[in-house]
């Protein structure tokens, strides 16, 4: 197999929805530019690939997207190369990346969630894409549950507690690699992780690559707070790059 190029390989980013669950900040911002220790997080999840030495970027654009990209027109120290896609207000996932089709120009690309991070080994991830020979890798994670679990006996008296463990599932946790084929399977109108995915797994061509460590995603100002604390406390396992400064 062709060695892999990391200065040519791209990253999509999905970064056009509107946080509708996250209306405390989004009806003044998209949610990308939500602030972690200071930095917004796109800023965090960029600086992360580039960790792995990934610095070309896809940014598909839509709700607020004028004002992701006047921030890194603005601030761009770490000379990002950075392709600013309108890819519209109301497109879904899958639509998202149909439409940067002509922005992407290897035969494969990585591509994820604008409000995710993570400590994953983005060279395993890409090497793993690359062994299963498929069309898409998307990265499986078992999430918290967001309830305490209550273990009751036999005689219907509590035994114990368990606050917020662990489940046994799956679950889609974004960090994608794709093939460049994966256009055909993509309308402008699709959610990516409903028909196009769906069809991918019948034609055995959907790979997971299952990822045990830290992954949290922002979805409330609750989940904000919380990545702020990790951030103060120092305890920020995606943040690779401050061991080093």
């Amino acid at each position: 197999m062709k060695a892999l190029n990391k200065k040519d390989m791209q990253v999509a980013i999905l970064c056009g929805g509107r946080g509708l669950r996250f209306k405390e900040y989004t009806d003044a911002m998209p949610k990308p530019l939500v602030p972690i220790g200071g930095r917004p997080l796109l800023w965090h999840i960029m600086r992360y690939y580039e960790e792995f030495g990934f610095r070309k970027f896809v940014l598909c654009l839509g709700y607020m997207g004028n004002e992701i990209k006047n921030y890194f027109t603005d601030d761009n120290p770490r000379k990002w190369t950075i392709t600013f896609a309108d890819t519209g207000l109301e497109t879904n996932t899958g639509g998202r990346i149909k439409k940067i089709e002509k922005h992407i120009g290897g035969d494969v690309f990585m591509a994820t969630y604008g409000d995710g991070l993570s400590e994953i080994d983005l060279d395993e991830l890409v090497e793993f894409h690359r062994a299963k020979g498929r069309i898409a890798t998307l990265t499986s994670v078992r999430p918290h549950s967001t309830f305490g679990l209550v273990h009751i006996d036999g005689e219907g008296l509590v035994t114990s507690f368990d606050e917020k463990p662990i489940l046994d599932h799956w679950i889609n946790g974004g960090f994608f690699v794709f093939d460049r084929k994966i256009f055909g399977y993509l309308d402008e109108n699709d959610v990516l992780e409903k028909k196009p995915f769906v069809r991918l797994a019948q034609e055995r061509q959907l790979a997971a690559f299952k990822f045990k460590g830290f992954w949290k995603c922002l979805d409330t100002y609750k989940d904000h707070q919380e990545f702020n604390d990790l951030w103060t406390k120092g305890n920020s396992p995606w943040a690779r790059w401050l061991d080093k400064e």
